[in-house]
């Protein structure tokens, strides 16, 4: 079932811990590829310095601003794109990043995206979607899919009943500011998360 606009229309917080076990769908006219979501990190507001709206509306950052439900993609260090999760109501700037999956579908297809990398070649399957950039390159994203509809037939998510077990939180990871913020949930003992995972429980 694909994800509802209501999931998305929450405060971001309950939405990110909600995601874990949620399968991230990409259909492309190379093929299909979907994997659970095990790892994600929120960014809130204005007042959230590690979030792009810190500085205020801008044209990079409109998705933010925008009805939740959508994908806010953007490119890093000029090098690798990353895909967020639009939330809250429409003018409250937040999202949250999808930071590490667990493949499903699409494995072989997955591999054939990731073997221009440095990791290239047969990589373990843990390991494709293992970090932001990765998952982009191995589910074939990239700023094509920014702001598109999350609730529509090409890029969503979906539930599938997945039970994942044991949640944690921590801080954010690969940022300098707002490191205060214990806004990183994850699935406890899953490979494909990415980073430190000493963590505090759900």
């Amino acid at each position: 079932m694909i994800l509802p606009r209501n999931f998305y229309d929450r405060p971001t917080l309950t939405v990110a811990r909600d995601l874990l076990g949620k399968v991230l769908v990409h259909r492309t006219r190379e093929g299909l590829s979907t994997g659970a979501i095990v790892e994600a990190e929120a960014y809130i507001g204005e007042d959230d310095p590690a979030c792009h709206a810190a500085p205020g509306p801008t044209a990079r950052n409109q998705p933010l601003y925008g009805p939740p439900g959508h994908a806010y993609v953007y490119i890093n260090y000029g090098m690798h794109y990353l895909v967020n999760v639009v939330t809250e109501k429409e003018g409250s700037p937040a999202a949250i990043l999808i930071r590490a999956l667990e493949p499903i579908d699409g494995i072989p297809l997955m591999r054939r995206r990731r073997r221009g990398t440095p990791r290239g070649g047969e990589i373990p399957e843990q390991e494709l979607c293992r970090g932001p950039g990765n998952l982009t390159r191995a589910m074939g994203i990239t700023l094509t899919e920014n702001r598109a509809d999350l609730c529509g037939d090409r890029l969503y998510l979906d539930d599938r009943g997945i039970q994942v077990g044991r949640i944690a939180w921590s801080p954010r990871i690969g940022i300098s500011v707002g490191t205060e913020h214990r806004w990183r949930c994850y699935v406890v003992g899953n490979r494909a998360v990415s980073g430190r995972t000493a963590a505090t429980n759900d």
